[in-house]
């Protein structure tokens, strides 16, 4: 009866080993599919042979501007005759691709084509990098790794989301939702004050009471109600419950991702990372972009647009906000017509009259209805533009004793134009009265989408391209020589068995490298450290089948040795590497940036060299004595 240990390596991917071959000899399948395997991933890592070319790539603010050979023709003329050589150009329906000859060619020909092409602010030139891979392996799918900020070069934001202010506006917003209904159905209060996430109502009376907790139940079942009386008058303490404030969490978080995603690509950067990390913050990267304080005055903006109608003289005060516009009060309804949110599309132009700076909005569906229902009814009437834009300030505060720098937001509302409505509006109108510098940012902001919840940066770090270049060399470094001297020693130590393991080794590393092109995972300098530590770790497994078998020699014949060897070490090789595997997916779920990208390498890097190991240096050895009559072996 075979022992444990054997059955395990007999049924290994189920393949069990014939009983009536020679010892440690496979069957042609067996080793078709070792070869079929390395030359796939031989396919797969080339593409990371060939380095991609710094570029710069042109396209339009919007579907609606053209790209055309005009608009390339244009581009190169402007980089040659500043000194920039061109190596290629490419020409696609929604942008143009100019290969240049360095990163220094690449920084300044972004310099002197934006001042250009941007004079209509229609176009961006976004740094870039053009593959060089051939067209038979880019037809295969196969792509090399793409680069992360510590080796490209670029910007790091960690990004705070005010919650607390977001929470904060939504209950603001529910309070005059529900002052309004209390009204309608003529249910007396004495007052409503917001306290923290707690919305507090006193009544006149407890048939009030009741009246005011029905209606409320009704209309806003997300709230809780927490008591029936505050210092023992009637009245009703509202809250938010946990589920809730978690989903208006998620809302905002995944609304400012996807507008920081459009502000980014405005900015024209190549392959940015936005994501979250916890509850309330975002991790923003930027590979190869320098110019911090543009993309921190874009990204750390929150500006929106309010709509409203100036208000008669019998609007409640209640309703009604004051402004100062141009030295005079003016007096503004508090309800919205429209606002930013609903905006499809924004672009900074000139009015032909006066050659100032304006703005083309277009309104979505409903932002169109509604705005040519409020207009229609009150022509004659003024409306009035509010641009809202909350401006990140910093205090220092003491804590335990300690000081402290701690952010916080102030809300800066002014009404940039008032105009008497003349005729109904529909989807698209012009706003005039800004600068041409707000002009252009209130553009880029409203084409982005307006962010959920304010937000603000609490860390920020720069990493320079010529420092990534360096990372990218010590990287390689460390790898060839921790891969060298480990191949040395294998085959200095354990001779003919060292050839097979280093083989071994060097598809791994191959096999890895295809995984991860593949997966379309971003290498950094973690990720090279997960490359070295998984050569170890795979050295690691040949080590153990080959002192398993030099144990098994003293008691066996060689051909014996290697069998039971392999066999035996097998539970002792899963074992190791299942439980680093694990370490690896924990890694993975809860970590965020250098530590995903090392987690990353580090998972796949163990299931390539499991298959090597096992699979890959057991077919060599089967091939180099397996079926001959040994009497002892040089291990």
């Amino acid at each position: 009866m075979a022992k444990s240990g054997g059955l395990v390596g007999e049924r290994l991917l189920g393949m069990k080993r014939a009983t009536h071959r020679p010892p440690n000899t496979s069957g042609l399948g067996r080793y078709l599919f070792v070869f079929f395997v390395i030359a796939l991933g031989c396919i797969y890592a080339a593409p990371n042979l060939y380095q991609p070319d710094s570029a710069l790539q042109i396209k339009g603010t919007s579907e609606s501007v053209l790209i055309d050979q005009s608009v390339l023709e244009l581009a190169i003329s402007v980089l040659e005759s500043n000194g920039i050589s061109v190596k290629g150009a490419e020409l696609t329906p929604t942008s143009v691709l100019i290969r240049v000859q360095s990163s220094e060619d690449q920084l300044r020909g972004r310099d002197v084509l934006v001042p250009a092409l941007g004079a209509t602010d229609d176009y961006i030139v976004a740094l870039n990098l053009a593959p060089t891979t051939p067209g038979w392996l880019r037809g295969l799918g196969a792509k090399p790794m793409s680069l992360g900020l510590d080796l490209s070069g670029g910007i790091h934001f960690l990004l705070q989301v005010d919650m607390e202010k977001f929470i904060g506006d939504r209950m603001k917003g529910n309070q005059e939702a529900i002052r309004d209904l209390l009204r309608q159905d003529r249910v007396r209060y004495e007052a409503m004050n917001l306290e923290g996430q707690q919305l507090v109502i006193t009544f006149a009376s407890e048939e009030a009471r009741d009246a005011g907790e029905t209606l409320v139940s009704e209309q806003f079942p997300d709230y809780r109600i927490l008591s029936r009386d505050v210092d023992g008058k009637p009245a009703l303490r509202l809250t938010m419950p946990e589920a809730k404030v978690r989903e208006l969490e998620d809302f905002a978080i995944s609304q400012n991702l996807q507008s920081l995603r459009n502000r980014v690509n405005e900015l024209g950067v190549s392959e940015p990372l936005v994501q979250r990390l916890g509850r309330s913050r975002i991790v923003l990267d930027l590979p190869g972009l320098q110019d911090s304080a543009r993309a921190k005055e874009i990204i750390n903006k929150f500006a929106n647009l309010e709509f409203r109608l100036v208000a008669g003289p019998q609007a409640r005060p209640s309703q009604t906000e004051s402004f100062v516009y141009e030295g005079v009060t003016r007096v503004l309804e508090k309800a919205n017509i429209v606002t930013g949110d609903q905006v499809t599309n924004a672009q900074q132009s000139y009015d032909q009259d006066t050659g100032l700076p304006q703005v083309s909005i277009t309104l979505d569906n409903d932002g169109g209805r509604r705005m040519n229902e409020i207009t229609k009814n009150n022509v004659g009437n003024s409306m009035a533009i509010i641009f809202k834009e909350l401006k990140v300030r910093s205090r220092i505060v003491v804590e335990d004793g300690v000081e402290k720098t701690v952010n916080y937001t102030v809300e800066d509302n002014r009404v940039i134009n008032i105009a008497t409505i003349q005729s109904a509006l529909g989807f698209r109108f012009r706003i005039t009265g800004l600068e041409l510098g707000e002009a252009r940012d209130l553009a880029l902001l409203l084409r982005a989408g307006a962010l959920a919840a304010p937000m603000y940066i609490v860390e920020e770090r720069t990493v320079g391209a010529s420092l990534g270049e360096e990372n990218i060399e010590k990287g390689q470094r460390s790898i060839a020589v921790g891969f060298g001297l480990v191949l040395v020693f294998m085959l200095f130590y354990y001779k003919g068995f060292g050839l097979a393991a280093d083989l071994a080794l060097t598809a791994n590393l191959i096999l890895m490298v295809a995984i991860m092109s593949v997966l379309g995972a971003t290498l950094t300098m973690p990720g090279i450290a997960g490359v070295v530590l998984t050569v170890g770790m795979a050295v690691d497994a040949n080590v153990l089948i080959f002192s398993r078998i030099k144990e098994e020699m003293q008691e066996r014949s060689p051909q014996q040795a290697i069998q039971t060897g392999f066999d035996r070490a097998l539970l002792t090789i899963m074992d190791a590497n299942i439980t680093t595997f694990f370490v690896a997916i924990i890694l993975l779920s809860i970590g965020s940036g250098p530590v995903k990208g090392f987690a990353i390498t580090l998972a796949v890097g163990i299931c390539t060299s499991m298959f090597t190991a096992i699979m890959g240096t057991r077919a060599l050895v089967n091939l180099m004595y397996g079926g001959r009559t040994l009497k002892k072996l040089i291990i």
